[in-house]
């Protein structure tokens, strides 16, 4: 039987534990890893890179609208500050004072032998300015209150009376201003009709009979608006 020998065995066993070796695998598996986390990296910053350019559009889109938004925002202000105002002009409407109705109910009033010498209105409006919200140092808020105005109404009625016994028409008149229904409305259920003077007894130059001068004075109640 022939004998064979391969000289080369030696060199092809140290080529085929060359390309086993471990260390060698690891760094081409290492130098995969690098390329994929470099390739990975690239995506990110090419992303980042289109984020940002959408971004900064975005943000010129803003600023180019904040103008405009400032205007509606303004003109919102402005049109609910007229919308409040025209709601305290109707309001001031429905409930202001009429110098018909008070005369028409004085006239309902009268009594013989009374002749209503004045009739005197005094009507006043206090404003009170708004106060904004603060805080004290206790850290305790105060709510802001807007601006306001109170009317104040007073009636004054002089009267003179030339009854057979002057005077006597007096309490008579007065309970018939009281318990009139204009007068009931007007006063409220906190006020009445208060007499404020009532001279003594003397003779009317016009008439030449005797009678006495009284004030009755009709105040209503405050109305803050």
């Amino acid at each position: 039987m022939p004998i064979r020998l391969n000289l080369l065995a030696e060199a092809i066993a140290a080529e085929e534990l060359r390309r086993r070796d471990p260390v060698k695998r690891a760094l081409w598996a290492s130098g995969i890893l690098i390329a994929l986390l470099l390739l990975w990296s690239a995506l990110l910053y090419t992303k980042a890179l289109v984020k940002g350019s959408e971004l900064s559009r975005i943000e010129t889109d803003i600023a180019s609208q904040k103008g405009p938004f400032q205007q509606v925002t303004s003109s919102q202000k402005e049109l609910n500050r007229v919308h409040a105002n025209l709601a305290a002009l109707r309001q001031l409407a429905a409930s202001r004072f009429l110098s018909g109705s008070l005369l028409h109910a004085v006239q309902q009033a009268t009594l013989n032998d009374v002749q209503l010498v004045r009739l005197r209105t005094e009507q006043t409006f206090v404003f009170t300015p708004e106060s904004k919200a603060k805080t004290n140092d206790t850290r305790r808020a105060s709510a802001a209150k807007p601006a306001t105005v109170t009317e104040r109404l007073t009636l004054t009625l002089d009267a003179k009376d030339s009854s057979p016994n002057p005077g006597d028409q007096v309490s008579r008149f007065k309970e018939n201003l009281s318990t009139m229904p204009y007068f009931r409305d007007l006063l409220g259920k906190t006020n009445e009709v208060t007499l404020r003077s009532l001279s003594a007894p003397q003779v009317d130059p016009t008439t030449g009979k005797a009678c006495v001068l009284f004030s009755l004075e009709c105040r209503a109640p405050d109305k803050t608006r």
